[in-house]
């Protein structure tokens, strides 16, 4: 009989969807025997409390489903990720002045996209935009990568990126993407206040001929050292803070008037 759903691993990302309640859990695995620590004796009372069936499992058994990932003797079996709408995504910008979106242009890295997921969360985005096709999806190795920030966002997969950036730019966005290049600016001469989305392309490859064409404006991050580009996962999480930085200048400079 086929098993449903997907595993989940490690503390952090466990205590996560728990905290989200996002997802339908089928059954959990905690570590048997032992006095358990903090974050197991808090994890096991979550669980307890929602009636969620718990079981010990053997490390190979655990390291297998977890495809090698670091479990910590922890995950538990869910259901797939809670997507949300393209038109989920329009309607938060349509009716949030300041929205800031974040949009991965066939980044195929985990790591990478996880990392930006991580990011995106601290950074409070409004929504993130994936490919469905050669892109990582949310995959258990993907929330992994995010702490658990993944369960916290709301992400929407596209079959036509650029055809969702003339989408956000009809509802009032403008669009910024990472690049070199002759016209593209020093991302801190950038105005990152109002409806903002951040385009960011795969390492080696950048964002795609289209979707640069697509761009309102490109941004350049300067580099002074022997590699040519940065990973994308850093150069993404700099330029989002950067967006964050403008918006909380803006805000104090408007208390100070008053």
């Amino acid at each position: 009989m086929e098993i449903k759903g997907e595993w989940i691993y490690g503390r952090r990302p466990v205590m996560e969807v728990l905290q989200a309640k996002r997802r339908h859990i089928y059954e959990a695995v905690l570590p048997s025997g032992g006095r358990d620590s903090p974050d197991v004796v808090e994890l096991r009372a979550l669980l307890l409390a929602d009636g969620i069936p718990l079981h010990a499992m053997q490390r190979v058994e655990l390291d297998a489903l977890a495809v090698g990932g670091n479990h910590q003797g922890v995950a538990l079996r869910v259901g797939g990720y809670p997507y949300v709408s393209m038109e989920q995504i329009e309607h938060d910008v349509r009716e949030q002045p300041q929205a800031l979106v974040l949009l991965l242009d066939h980044i195929e890295d985990p790591q990478n996209v996880g990392a930006l997921l991580r990011s995106a969360e601290a950074a409070g985005i409004t929504g993130i935009i994936l490919p469905e096709d050669r892109a990582a999806a949310v995959t258990p190795a993907v929330v992994r990568a995010s702490a658990g920030a993944s369960e916290h966002l709301r992400v929407a997969r596209t079959v036509n990126l650029v055809r969702a950036m003339k989408s956000l730019q009809e509802a009032g966005g403008w669009l910024t993407g990472l690049d070199m290049g002759e016209d593209a600016r020093l991302y801190t001469e950038i105005d990152f206040k109002g409806r903002m989305g951040i385009v960011v392309g795969a390492e080696g490859h950048g964002i795609g001929r289209l979707v640069r064409e697509s761009c309102d404006f490109i941004a350049r991050i300067p580099m002074s050292g022997q590699v040519a580009s940065l990973n994308a996962s850093v150069a993404g999480a700099i330029v989002m803070f950067e967006a964050v930085r403008q918006r909380l200048a803006g805000k104090e400079a408007k208390v100070d008037k008053q």
